[in-house]
């Protein structure tokens, strides 16, 4: 019996294998199956495509040949790391001692989800905007705790959201590198900016204009709303960075003073 809420459905194709192949690449595509997600297992994934064990194999190994899946011994098929990272660890580290390239970074994003959020206005399921208005209220919920950490990781869905819901399966890939790199807070600690309750305040606001701005399709105020809030984001930074020197300098001018 066929599954409706399964991103698998019945092949029907002269060349069955053919046709897996090319289901399950439009499903890594489009990010619905991520790197290291596991597939269903064999008999489970033949019965929702409608094909047979045997050509279900031959378009595994065929995938795994191609580097798309690879088999772990008795774990099952999962989906191989095919993005991997869009930085590699020693540019990281580069970007992350040198601030303009860090405020490069913003300023690629604020580009990039600018037209993203604009496209989303259009090109937007329903289910995609049902998804970025679970994740407001979330946002809401998390905010009246104490606790920055849910609502900067729920700041990092948000965004995502909004790639994904503009449909750009590029952009979609490319967005998911860098927000890997967020998450690990490898560029700076996003807790760190929620810190400040007015901060917070502002933030969450800025967030509810955006969704509200797409909830509406109202695409140019979508992306206004949402340019404006990763210049705040970066206006936040830049003040960290000075605060931090500032206190470095006084740190150094304390330690080499007469008699310390």
């Amino acid at each position: 019996m066929t599954d409706p809420d399964s991103p698998f459905h019945p092949i029907d194709a002269a060349r069955l294998s053919d046709a897996v192949v090319a289901q399950i690449e439009a499903l890594i595509l489009q990010g619905v199956l991520r790197p290291g997600e596991r597939l269903p297992g064999e008999r489970d994934l033949a019965e929702r495509m409608g094909v047979s064990r045997p050509s279900l194999r031959e378009a595994l190994a065929a995938m795994q040949a191609d580097g798309l899946l690879v088999a772990r011994p008795g774990s099952g098929v999962f989906v191989a790391d095919v993005l991997g990272s869009a930085f590699s660890p020693a540019l990281v580290r580069l970007i992350a001692r040198h601030p303009q390239a860090a405020d490069d970074y913003l300023t690629f994003r604020k580009d990039l989800e600018g037209l993203a959020a604009e496209r989303a206005a259009i090109a937007a399921g329903d289910t995609d905007l049902e998804v970025l208005d679970r994740i407001v209220q979330a946002m809401r919920h998390a905010h009246a705790t104490p606790d920055p950490q849910a609502e900067a990781a729920l700041d990092a869905d948000f965004h995502m959201a909004i790639v994904e819901a503009s449909h750009n399966l590029i952009a979609l890939h490319m967005m998911r590198a860098m927000q890997d790199l967020l998450r690990q807070g490898m560029l700076f600690n996003r807790p760190r900016i929620f810190a400040s309750p007015d901060l917070r305040d502002r933030i969450l606001d800025q967030h509810i204009a955006i969704n509200d701005a797409l909830q509406m399709r109202d695409g140019p105020q979508a992306r206004a709303a949402l340019e404006e809030h990763l210049d705040l984001v970066a206006q936040t930074l830049s003040a960290q960075r000075r605060a931090d020197d500032h206190a470095a300098v006084a740190r150094l001018r304390l330690h080499n003073r007469p008699g310390s």
